[in-house]
């Protein structure tokens, strides 16, 4: 090997141990390699090259999975993967008295068992519902208490057994996987034994595939 081509093998190495969501997706075996070399070229300054692509193959080789990689990953082979289209992120203003005018709607779509997630931020509060339940969460706000509404939007959850709780490194993993394939992740949240990715319609085949094969 040439120095030159050693020390490009050298920056890669030092910039994926410093990026661990690229390297687990590398060790996984699910990553573009192409696609994270250019990264890595754009982000050291390099000529994009074979030679940033064979580094990032030859990355995995010697560096075994860690205990805690191994522990999430069998946790995942007993896990599922359940998909939801046409879904809306409504983010509101901060306050009891929003609250108390979701009470109703709420409740009607729980009953009705339509999706709605509540989910308090620092500033806010957001809730996710299907895209034709819009309307109806909104009538009983005030003006301004709506600060935005995002439609075109794909629930993936990832739903795995209750030894989720204590298994460290799992949500790191999965949204390495993620992003190694360049999707954008709109929200995340892990509870009980749900692990949910809220993503663009536009990347829900991608995304499925990939988590399949980590899966599998």
């Amino acid at each position: 090997m040439t120095e030159a081509k050693e020390s490009v093998a050298h920056r890669v190495r030092e910039y994926l141990d410093g990026h661990p969501v690229l390297a687990e997706a590398l060790r996984g075996g699910f990553a573009n390699h192409s696609a994270i070399a250019r990264r890595i070229a754009d982000d050291l300054g390099l000529k994009r090259s074979e030679g940033v692509v064979a580094a990032c193959r030859r990355y995995p080789r010697g560096r075994g999975e860690s205990g805690q990689e191994l522990a999430a990953r069998r946790v995942l082979r007993k896990s599922r993967i359940e998909t939801r289209s046409k879904v809306a992120a409504v983010t509101l203003d901060q306050g009891a008295d929003v609250l108390q005018r979701l009470g109703d709607v709420v409740e009607e779509l729980l009953d009705e068992g339509s999706l709605c997630r509540v989910i308090q931020v620092s500033r806010g509060t957001v809730v996710l519902v299907d895209k034709d339940s819009v309307p109806r969460l909104l009538r009983p706000l005030r003006e301004g208490q709506v600060l935005r509404v995002r439609k075109g939007l794909v629930e993936v959850a990832v739903t795995s057994p209750e030894s989720i709780e204590e298994t460290p490194g799992l949500l790191r993993l999965l949204t390495g996987v993620l992003s190694s394939q360049g999707i954008n992740i709109v929200e995340a949240l892990s509870c009980y034994t749900d692990t949910i990715f809220l993503l663009p319609q536009q990347d829900l085949s991608a995304a499925t595939l990939a988590l399949t094969k980590t899966l599998s």
